[in-house]
């Protein structure tokens, strides 16, 4: 007869209803010794031109993370048996007209402690303004940076007087120099905004690509360069995360993402995001189940271990 095989399975761990909800219940702290990566969330919205309720995203995700992470499929390996990974907390909370000029120097002098400290950063949203205080801090520490961004708009409408919202960033921070669009990537594309020189993949041919040769033409045009990946979950489709603030049609499933993802793993990932998760319109949890999963797979890609 033969021996059954046993997993390990922590009990206590897969009872998804309880404990308190950081990220896959790693703990929070601020303190990076030894850290490898560090999850903080932005629980900022004041960003959007329609529906507003983003965030809540960090919570939702991390509510979501402890059912979601709780197996590894289709990675080889448990990243915390390979990574020291922390829960930051959450920080860029502010009320008032100042709101958004807070959150921007709160995540970057955070992002620049996380990194700096030698630690890979996810960081989780919070609307799409997000993501300005992260790409500084990683392009002062390592220089320019090549982009992979999933979205269903491009985000490249120029601020004005540096009044920035949820639909510049990919425009202004090629413009300050941090990000190289020749080497950058737009994913999953669906609507018009200015073009400054990224690649784009518009969603009605690469939905339609095998997700393995759509990785492979996104890694030779970011070749070696130090990599910041921001993922908006509005580039799936609205059936698969209608918990979004700006929903467009035509977008990959779930199980595309993952294939993609999966198949990015090598890239010299340095940052990452998620954003745009808003829980008020999500329909059974399923954009935070898809968000807390996405927000795995970017720590599998950003820890770069075999």
């Amino acid at each position: 007869m033969k021996e059954a095989l046993a997993m390990e399975y922590d009990t206590v761990k897969h009872c998804h209803y309880a404990g308190v909800p950081s990220f896959n219940l790693y703990p929070v702290t601020q303190d990076l010794t030894n850290a490898d990566i560090a999850v903080m969330g932005v629980p900022f919205d004041a960003g959007v031109t329609n529906r507003p309720g983003a965030r809540f995203g960090p919570r939702a995700i991390r509510n979501l993370s402890q059912l979601a992470c709780c197996f590894y499929y289709p990675w080889d390996y448990k990243i915390s048996e390979k990574a020291k990974i922390i829960d930051y907390g959450d920080v860029g909370i502010a009320l008032g007209p100042k709101s958004t000029q807070t959150m921007l120097e709160e995540t970057h002098k955070n992002a620049q402690k996380i990194l700096n400290a030698g630690c890979k950063l996810l960081t989780l949203g919070g609307d799409h303004t997000i993501p300005y205080g992260m790409v500084r801090a990683a392009s002062e520490k390592y220089g320019k940076l090549a982009l992979i961004h999933f979205d269903s708009h491009q985000d490249s409408i120029p601020s004005v007087d540096g009044n920035v919202f949820h639909a510049n960033f990919a425009y202004d921070l090629q413009e300050e120099g941090c990000i190289d669009p020749a080497h950058s990537v737009q994913v999953f594309i669906r609507t018009e905004m200015t073009k400054c020189g990224y690649n784009i993949f518009y969603a009605q041919d690469a939905v339609f690509m095998p997700m393995e040769d759509l990785a492979k033409r996104i890694k030779k045009i970011v070749g070696n360069m130090p990599v910041y990946i921001t993922f908006d979950i509005d580039a799936l489709d609205p059936s698969a995360a209608p918990g979004t603030g700006t929903p467009v049609v035509g977008g990959p499933t779930t199980a595309q993402i993952r294939k993609l993802l999966y198949n990015l793993r090598g890239v010299n990932a340095v940052a990452a995001d998620l954003v745009e998760v808003l829980p008020a319109y999500d329909v059974n949890d399923i954009t935070a189940l898809a968000a807390a999963t996405i927000a795995q797979d970017l720590m599998y890609i950003l820890l770069k271990k075999a």
